[in-house]
């Protein structure tokens, strides 16, 4: 069985570790992920994201209150030079029940795109349909995806840039048949914290061909906007993502959020937070007053 730790772990990796356990425990419990009895499809794309997933719930499953059993899938799309017998081998040491699914979406997302276009939007379809049967036939009710806290602020911004949507990826949903729960457990993990665990663990990663090598694609853009927002402030996406947790729908324009209709009379929740209560309009005059005089007194 392949170890949870790397022979030469240091403090700082049992650190890393735990932080990433921790944070993974913590959604899953806040978003009641996983329940008593559940059977949780483990979607395995070879890469480090995914393979940080699977070792964390591994982890989680070991000191758990409840029972729960753990599936890893990979979609062998037939992508050329695919190296379809690395998952395998590294599910069976791993000692976990998987299912491996062939599926030539590869030939049909090449057919159906145009040369120099972004494969995702297709590619993510079919993978989605293939999942949800997949589900079914092993009678899956939470299939867990590798998406990160950074996956969805990119994603908030990708759906406001070019759909004009304030929409992200929720940690948690219901499938439109509303026959599986689809969860993503690392929603409160960030991706640099994964890309370190997954160094240290030495994960046996498969890059994607497909769609990992596409220079055009949107989302590096968006990315590479937030690496360097990321650098400015330390810390900037991480409000980002709070603030998606944190949304006060009075403060925003949806009318179809809050009745902005049948609003006449403000109240504390209301305010406008540019002018704030306006029956302090006058003692917030003379504040501002008096400190505009000590300032100027200090200049003196």
């Amino acid at each position: 069985m392949i170890k949870h730790l790397p022979d030469n772990h240091s403090n700082n990796f049992i650190k890393l570790r735990n932080t990433l356990i921790s944070a993974t425990g913590k959604a899953i419990g806040d978003y009641n992920m996983i329940e008593e009895g559940d059977t949780v499809l483990v979607c395995m794309s070879g890469g480090k994201d995914s393979h940080a997933m699977l070792m964390i719930l591994l982890a989680l499953q070991e000191r758990a209150p409840i029972n729960f059993k753990l599936i890893a899938m990979n979609l062998d799309q037939k992508q050329p030079n695919f190296p379809a017998d690395i998952l395998p081998s590294y599910f069976e040491k791993l000692g976990i029940e998987y299912r491996i699914v062939e599926a030539d979406t590869y030939s049909v997302v090449k057919e159906k795109i145009p040369e120099g276009k972004t494969t995702c939007s297709l590619c993510s379809r079919l993978r989605r349909g293939i999942i949800y049967t997949t589900a079914k036939e092993l009678g899956a009710n939470k299939i867990a995806l590798g998406h990160h806290r950074d996956d969805i602020v990119e994603t908030l911004f990708l759906n406001m840039f070019f759909g004009a949507k304030m929409k992200a990826m929720p940690p948690k949903l219901a499938t439109n048949d509303k026959k599986n729960v689809v969860i993503r457990p690392l929603a409160y993990c960030s991706e640099k914290d994964i890309a370190s665990y997954a160094r240290q663990m030495n994960f046996p990663i498969i890059p994607c061909d497909l769609c990992g090598s596409q220079e055009n694609l949107q989302r590096q853009k968006v990315k590479d906007m937030l690496n360097a927002w990321e650098h400015e402030q330390p810390g900037r996406v991480n409000n980002i993502f709070r603030a998606i947790t944190n949304v006060e729908p009075s403060h925003l324009a949806d009318f179809n959020l809050y009745d902005f209709k049948s609003l006449s009379q403000s109240n504390t929740d209301d305010e406008d937070p540019l002018f704030g209560d306006i029956s302090n309009e006058g003692a917030a005059l003379s504040l501002a007053s008096h400190e505009g005089s000590r300032i100027e007194f200090l200049r003196n």
